[in-house]
Parts: C-alpha cells; structure tokens; sequence
C-alpha cells in the first residue's frame, strides 16, 4: 500500500473472494455459482441493449422495481435495486449502524459482515452458533442495536423458519434486523411476507444464484417504504447509475420467465439431497443444508488436504482456514454429472 492511505483503510482486512482460477478449467464447486446458464430471453436480449450501452441506465430502475415488486407482491416503493446484494448489504450497514448503534451477526456467517464493519468503523457484537452450528433466536432478543443474519447461512446452509425471524423482530422493535437471503430459493422460506407487518425488516435478495447471474451483479433489498428511501438516499449520494443498463434488463427479462429458474432450483435441490446419501455412505458429517451447497467433513481427513487433493484432480472446493473450521469443506451443488466426477475423486482420494 502506498504511504497516503488514509490510516482508517490501512488497517481492513478485505474480504476474500473464492477462486476464479484462469490457468486451466476446472468443476467449479466452490463459490456457489448455479451450474445452469441464464434462461433463453436473457441469453437472447444482448444484442438490443448493447446497441443502447451509449445511454445512462435509468437511475430508478423503474421497470425492473415494477417487475420485482410484481413477483414479491409489494409495492414499487418498497423495492431498492443494487449492484448485487453486496452493495445493499454495505448501504445497509452504513444507514443503520455506521452512527454508533452497532451490529450483531453470527460468529461463522458470510465473511462480508465484519469487512462492512470495519470499513465503516462500526462496533461489531459476535453471537456464537450453536455446537451444530444452529442459530438460536433468543441470543438476539433486546441486543439495541443492528442485526444481521444470513437466511440461509453461510457456510452452513442451516436456516431460521420466518417464526424465528419474526420473534427477533418483535424483541427489537427499536432496531433494524437485515435478512440475507442469497440462498432463499434452495428450500428454505422467505421474510419478504413479513416486511408488510415490520417497519424494522429488510431482506437482502441477489440474482447471482437461484438466477445464474452472478457475472451480472445484480441484487435487491425489500422493505417498508422508510427503510428503501434510506437506501435510495446513499444510493444517489454514491452513484446512482450503479446498475448498467444491460443488467437492468437482463433481470428484468429473467424476472418474466421465473419458471426456467424454479425448474433450476428444483433439480439443485434433488441432486443435493442425493449427494447428502452420497456424503453419508462416504461417512462425511454436515448440517443439513437449505442452500445450493453442503458443509462437509469426514472425521480423521484433514480439510485443507482433501481440498487441495480435489484441486489436483480438477475441481475446486472451499476451504476455510478459521481454526473450527479447517477439517471442513464447503461444497457447490453441480449438475448431476459434476458431483459424479465429485465423488469419483473423493472415492479415489479416500
């Protein structure tokens, strides 16, 4: 780093993406991408909009609100569109805790929480899970301040019922709780219903897996009307042309054939629970996931060396290095013929 950076900078610790490795191809089971391309229409609308790409984006991202807003059943208003739901993640942690009221999320959870918080100088209180990594609800009853939970969590794949969700709510009415749902369409259920009851609810949504538009960036937060004009206030504070036109109407268009990414969902879904059986007959342990991957660890093998063994052999897992997690591995759910080659190597490794 050069000798001008600001000292607040100097010390963050960025976050670590998973490998996007360009020296050879690998199965990629490592960074929750969905093994299914963008359905037809979004395959099929580049060539307009690149005609268009001279032009600003609209900076309300009208009709996409108009159309997230019709698939959630809320109102256009109660809809903020961002640059991933990183970006309405960070916005979130910068309008309701970066002025002193801090935040609380989960010890083991997406590893962007504590990089939002010490970018924005924000006191962080860590609530541990569980032994088998379950996150109890009463450990964030009357916390006064931000909460932050990953629903479906991540790396777990473990979720809260909306009840759960709800009772956290009702015990902070004073502070707002941001529920990440990344992994929401993989089988667990959605708060969204909930924001029309809760003025202190905001849910965090992505394109980037359930959709198979992670390359596109594109993410969206749900809310009371309150809470998305404090987001839309930053937003026109920051950039508010922070969506490309291009990826306004590839969500767009992916919105108006939901079924295609339903259809995807539900065999992710079927080859994750046969690749349960599978781990299982191999004598792995995991939490029983309701995301597109499984946490994974077989007792007496040594994670980082099971990923690197699977690296050799062509395909990619994650490993994490934090000390409770290093016999661990996080694993994509690929297509069928993915998790075969999968487990022809761990059978093979093993």
């Amino acid at each position: 780093m050069s000798r001008f950076l600001s000292n607040r900078y100097a010390q963050l610790t960025p976050y670590t993406p998973g490998e996007q490795p360009r020296e050879k191809v690998y199965i990629k089971l490592n960074t929750n991408e969905s093994p299914y391309p963008p359905s037809p229409g979004v395959l099929n609308l580049t060539q307009k909009e690149l005609e268009d790409l001279r032009l600003y984006s609209d900076p309300d991202a009208r009709k996409l609100k108009q159309a997230l807003a019709r698939q959630y059943q809320v109102q256009e208003e109660n809809v903020h569109v961002a640059n991933g739901s990183d970006e309405a993640l960070n916005f979130a942690f910068m309008a309701y805790a970066a002025d002193g009221r801090g935040v609380a999320f989960a010890d083991m959870t997406y590893g962007f929480y504590p990089v939002f918080a010490q970018l924005h100088g924000i006191d962080v209180q860590i609530i541990p899970l569980k032994k088998d990594f379950s996150l109890c609800a009463e450990d964030y009853f009357a916390l006064h301040k931000t909460i932050v939970i990953a629903n479906p969590n991540a790396p777990t794949g473990l979720a809260l019922a909306p009840e759960e969700i709800e009772t956290i709510l009702q015990k902070n009415p004073d502070s707002v709780v941001i529920v990440d749902e990344a992994y929401v369409d993989f089988g667990a259920k959605s708060c969204v219903p909930l924001t029309k009851q809760y003025e202190n609810l905001l849910v965090v949504q992505t394109f980037s897996k359930s959709r198979s538009m992670a390359g596109a960036r594109l993410g969206f937060a749900i809310g009371c009307a309150d809470l998305i004009e404090d987001l839309e206030r930053i937003r026109f504070s920051t950039n508010p042309y922070n969506v490309n036109r291009l990826t306004l109407a590839l969500g767009e268009t992916a919105l108006n054939e939901q079924a295609y990414y339903d259809n995807n969902c539900r065999k992710i879904i079927e080859t994750r629970e046969l690749c349960k059986q599978r781990f299982q007959k191999l004598g792995f342990v995991f939490p029983d996931s309701k995301a597109n991957f499984l946490f994974v660890k077989k007792e007496g093998v040594d994670g980082k060396m099971l990923y690197q063994a699977l690296k050799d052999r062509g395909v990619l897992v994650r490993h994490f290095d934090k000390p409770n997690l290093t016999d661990y591995n996080r694993v994509t759910i690929g297509t069928q013929q993915e998790m075969d080659v999968l487990f022809e190597c761990l059978e093979e490794i093993l």
